[in-house]
């Protein structure tokens, strides 16, 4: 009994002087650490996606304190961590960024509109689908629906919607273009945040592919140059797209477009 109150009573002693030793060693080799990087680092968006060019949001943080970078270069955090930062150090207001563009899935063939050339019961993962014959849809373009894209993004800001497809919220996007990466079919594309009509359809093929392919997708017929031309509407590789930079009105090739595959988004929200 004697032998381990000993050995107790040895361990015990030795932790508190290693611990003591630890407290001094702390206190000697400490680093004093700038006030403004943990306030500029709190006022980030702390998901450390490296969209800024540094690794993480404190290396980020500390460039802006010590070295002079720009305080606008956290595309998620946006305005408010821009104005938050200049605050903190001391900068004038910062001038309003560019015109911000988040990915949007350009597919609404689903489960009732798309055909198939086999059912798939493998890995829920898009990726690992369209290594069989491009996956279980004919068309090789559209959005596979198993969901890589929602799994990868930080903010929850994609999700299934009912019919074997995904949608973004792009109000909750970020715009880390993580789903961009990780889709295998390149139907997320980005378009302007604040878009109100978009093509969704991402096919390259013919009109008469499309159509016995999908009810929903483009077929080329360029209906929507005629009925919207100052909408930005060109039809290229068989699939019509928009340039953004055109300020024109885009409903009307909306109200044309004979598959319905032209979406306002505001009617989505």
């Amino acid at each position: 009994m004697g032998e381990i109150v000993v050995a107790a009573a040895t361990l015990a002693a030795l932790g508190a002087g290693l611990g003591g030793l630890i407290a001094c060693a702390a206190k000697i080799f400490y680093v004093p650490t700038d006030e403004r990087v943990t306030a500029v680092e709190e006022a980030l968006a702390g998901l450390n996606c490296g969209m800024c060019g540094y690794g993480s949001c404190y290396a980020y943080a500390e460039a802006i304190v010590h070295a002079g970078d720009a305080v606008d270069k956290c595309v998620p955090g946006g305005a408010a961590s821009a104005h938050t930062i200049a605050q903190v150090m001391g900068y004038p207001e910062p001038e309003p960024g560019a015109r911000r563009w988040t990915p949007q899935v350009h597919c609404r063939g689903g489960a009732h509109a798309a055909a198939r050339q086999f059912h798939y019961g493998g890995v829920a993962d898009c990726r690992a689908a369209a290594l069989y014959h491009g996956g279980p849809k004919q068309c090789r373009y559209g959005c596979l629906g198993l969901g890589s894209c929602v799994r990868v993004c930080p903010v929850e800001a994609i999700d299934f919607d009912g019919s074997d497809l995904v949608w973004v919220d792009q109000a909750a996007c970020i715009g880390c273009g993580r789903c961009v990466g990780i889709c295998p079919t390149g139907v997320m594309r980005w378009i302007p945040a604040d878009a109100e009509v978009m093509v969704a359809c991402n096919s390259l093929h013919k009109g008469p592919v499309v159509q016995k392919q999908c009810r929903v997708g483009c077929i080329g017929c360029k209906k929507c140059e005629k009925a919207s031309p100052d909408g930005g509407f060109r039809v290229s590789n068989f699939l019509s797209r928009i340039d953004y930079d055109t300020d024109g009105d885009r409903r009307r090739a909306a109200e044309t477009c004979p598959t319905g595959c032209i979406l306002s988004l505001a009617a989505r929200y």
